[in-house]
């Protein structure tokens, strides 16, 4: 029977994949909070907990994946706006209680994003205890360069990533620092969701996050990746 909706169905978010023509539809945002040491540590936090997750809507996405910086707008109710730059693990095969072993045959591929927070708000939310939706799940809050798929990514378990703001190194680390790599974090994210193609997982932020004002122009990269430039407006 054909089926009436009241109002169109918004179209999945899509990311271009580099080189190809074609385009890579978001389903889900997932996050990985506090993954690299020295971030932990900067957030008054240390050791090696077990991860935890967070999540951001997909139309969250901003794609910036062009020479010119793509405009992202600086969100309300805050004045603290903080970047974090991240390895952005593109999943093409979905599944179930994957094993760490198995966990690399679930990637399409590899791109460089931005997880932007509302620091001010988060640390509230965090004293009072609840939900960090309004910190880090609003409009525009997840910009992302081109996907490279993962046979042509290079090394991006040994890779630099950093972030400069008007050309000004603000972060710097390398993947390989990630206190639970990126096979160990799809395998405990699919012991809690059933993973699917078109998943996004934004793997942490290593150590320098901080503000930024309208008029900033960011640069994130990861080595071997697309660069995503961002300018706040």
């Amino acid at each position: 029977m054909d089926q009436k909706t009241v109002f169109p169905p918004p179209a999945a978010p899509l990311v271009p994949v580099a080189g190809t023509g074609q385009f890579f539809p978001v389903h889900r945002i997932y996050c990985v909070g506090r993954n690299y040491a020295e971030h932990a540590k900067e957030m008054g936090f240390s050791d090696r907990e077990p991860p935890f997750f967070f999540m951001k809507p997909a139309d969250a996405v901003v794609v910036a994946a062009g020479d010119t910086p793509t405009s992202v707008p600086y969100p309300p109710q805050t004045s603290n706006y903080h970047h974090e730059v991240e390895l952005v693990v593109a999943i093409g095969k979905g599944g179930r209680d994957i094993a760490v072993a198995d966990a690399l045959q679930h990637v399409f591929g590899y791109a460089v994003g931005l997880d932007m927070t509302r620091r001010d708000l988060q640390a509230v939310m965090r004293k009072d205890g609840r939900p960090w939706c309004i910190a880090k799940g609003f409009d525009a809050s997840a910009p992302i360069g081109a996907i490279v798929p993962a046979e042509q990514a290079g090394d991006v378990a040994h890779a630099s990533i950093t972030l400069h703001v008007n050309g000004e190194l603000r972060q710097q680390g390398h993947t390989d620092q990630l206190i639970w790599n990126v096979a160990e974090t799809i395998a405990t994210l699919s012991q809690a969701w059933t993973l699917q193609p078109g998943d996004l997982i934004y793997t942490g932020t290593p150590a320098g996050v901080g503000a930024v004002q309208q008029g900033d122009v960011l640069q994130a990269q990861v080595q071997g990746l697309p660069p995503l430039r961002v300018r706040i407006v």
